[in-house]
């Protein structure tokens, strides 16, 4: 009797051992269907540029690496570590600082910015009617639009980006009523990041060096590449001349003007992957109350959090964000239910890769395993 019941538990092992390692091998089928896939994106776009890639389980890595080059013309080949232009991914960590605060007691999320940044009455239209709270900026339901109408915004020193801010204020204006609908605006994250730090008393970028970078490690992340990283950092091509860098790349990386809190970030694949695992709870720098309540739709549409886009379907519900600045593009995207993510890095602007899309469906194909 007692040699049955074993035999029973061990054949019951047996087949748990064998479905265990079947869904393991068409889980690594369908991550080698995709790499491969963005591999040949590579080799068809051919501008000689990169795309780095990260698959993220929980806190882990399961698979890295890259396909290209992260400088052509000096012949060095991409990886996972290769430092990338994160663009609009900067916001997800502008919004993530600014629940810290509100954990901390600093700011409430429903505070008016004109509490710690009164310069934002100079706005054009604004008025007792327009109070903009951190929530406002953090969703994009401030009203405000994308870009502010002052010359070159977008250009100089990362030194003065504070002074740009405070210079746009007074160029910038409503297109919608306040909290009325989603409208995506860049100038409004920069006030954001201006009001994160006057009420911290604090430097923005110090901030996000001291409270993300640092307890998560992430080594490799910067406002402004060092030169000992400068050989890791992977060239933005022009997508219009084979092997030829972008000009404007080059120029922007001497800074962006106003576009630190909401583009200003460099970071690699390997590194986003730690804030990915942050963003599914896996360390105490913010509470799980606190990513939820960035995680949630904010806005009248359901489509932003704060600081993250939201996409779901009827299987699958995805965080994240995606960014573009002159010579790359990139995104970052996980679905908390079953904790896989994808982060993917690209060092020109166009191709194949539908770089979003290709996260979302990847994550989708992993989880309908399970």
């Amino acid at each position: 009797m007692k040699l049955k019941v074993i035999l029973i538990i061990l054949i019951g092992l047996c087949t748990t051992l064998n479905a265990q390692s079947q869904k393991e091998d068409t889980l690594n089928s369908i991550r080698t269907d995709f790499t491969n896939s963005i591999k040949k994106d590579v080799e068809e776009d051919n501008v000689k540029g990169s795309i780095s890639i990260a698959i993220v389980k929980g806190d882990s890595i399961i698979w890295s690496g890259a396909y290209g080059y992260a400088d052509y013309n000096n012949n060095l080949k991409a990886d996972s570590a290769s430092i990338y232009r994160t663009g609009s991914i900067s916001k997800s960590f502008t919004a993530f600082l600014m629940m810290q605060l509100v954990e901390d007691g600093t700011i409430k999320l429903d505070d008016p910015i004109e509490k710690y940044l009164p310069e934002i009455s100079e706005l054009n239209g604004y008025s007792d009617a327009t109070k903009i709270t951190f929530k406002h900026l953090a969703s994009h339901t401030s009203g405000l639009i994308r870009e502010p109408k002052l010359e070159h915004a977008a250009s100089g020193a990362i030194e003065e980006w504070e002074r740009k801010v405070l210079q746009s204020i007074p160029k910038t204006s409503f297109k919608s009523k306040l909290g009325e609908q989603y409208s995506y605006s860049n100038i409004g994250y920069g006030i954001l990041g201006l009001a994160i730090s006057r009420a911290a008393k604090k430097p923005f970028i110090t901030l996000v060096r001291e409270r993300i970078f640092k307890p998560l490690h992430m080594t490799n992340s910067f406002f402004t590449v060092p030169k000992d990283k400068v050989t890791h950092l992977a060239k933005g091509m022009d997508i219009s001349s084979i092997g030829k860098n972008n000009s404007k790349a080059e120029l922007e990386h001497k800074g962006r003007g106003y576009k630190v809190p909401n583009g200003g970030i460099y970071t690699t694949p390997n590194d986003l992957a730690k804030f990915a695992a942050a963003n599914m709870g896996y360390t105490a720098i913010l509470s799980k109350h606190s990513l939820d309540t960035i995680h949630s739709g904010h806005t009248p549409e359901g489509n932003y959090g704060l600081g993250f886009f939201l996409y779901q379907d009827s299987n699958v519900s995805t965080v994240g964000h995606g960014g573009g600045v002159a010579g790359y593009t990139c995104s970052l995207f996980f679905e908390k239910e079953s904790e896989y993510g994808v982060i993917l890095m690209r060092n020109y602007n166009s191709g194949n890769t539908k770089l979003i899309s290709a996260s979302k469906e990847l994550i989708r194909k992993f989880k309908n395993l399970f």
